[in-house]
């Protein structure tokens, strides 16, 4: 004689365990591979950070700079440039800016490219009366390379290197 009861099922099947197991293993292949995908846009986004985000505020304050400047001169250092020897035409780290005050005076001040790689900055002074140079009043970038100023057809030019090569010029001409 037969029963009417069946013997209930404690454990899964093969099948059912492979495909299971299947199914998890594609799940977690997707996730590393939008993983991998999320960090190389993120090394893409680095590296034109310097181009997206501080690039804009140096042409800014250059722009304001240049465009302000009754007449500049190149030097190859800040001394020179403190002294008013050895003026440049060829690129050159230092820029000095001179301004016409309002009571008619001249005022100078001094954009220079200092150090070299990491450590490096784009540095403005303002030139005080007693011609003694003491720190920068600020940084307009501490991410640039490379700075060179030089005169390409009577009109400013200033070509920045950042971190990771790029290259950006800008261009100013004296009102």
């Amino acid at each position: 004689m037969k029963t009417g009861i069946r013997k209930i099922r404690k454990a899964f099947t093969l099948l059912e365990l492979t495909i299971v197991m299947m199914v998890g293993m594609m799940i977690g292949s997707m996730i590393i591979a939008i993983f991998n995908q999320q960090l190389a846009f993120l090394r893409i986004y680095r590296i034109q950070s310097f181009i997206t985000e501080e690039a804009p505020m140096i042409s800014v304050y250059m722009n304001s700079l240049l465009g302000k400047a009754d007449r500049y001169r190149l030097h190859l250092s800040v001394d020179d440039a403190l002294n008013g020897t050895d003026p440049q035409t060829g690129p050159s780290p230092v820029c000095v800016l001179i301004f016409r005050q309002p009571d008619g005076t001249m005022r100078a001040s001094i954009l220079a490219f200092e150090g070299s790689g990491s450590g490096s900055a784009l540095n403005y002074y303002v030139v005080p009366v007693s011609g003694m140079l003491g720190t920068p009043q600020w940084s307009i970038t501490e991410r640039a390379t490379n700075v060179e100023f030089f005169m390409e057809q009577g009109i400013l030019r200033t070509t920045l290197t950042g971190p990771e090569g790029e290259q950006i010029t800008y261009s100013g001409a004296m009102q």
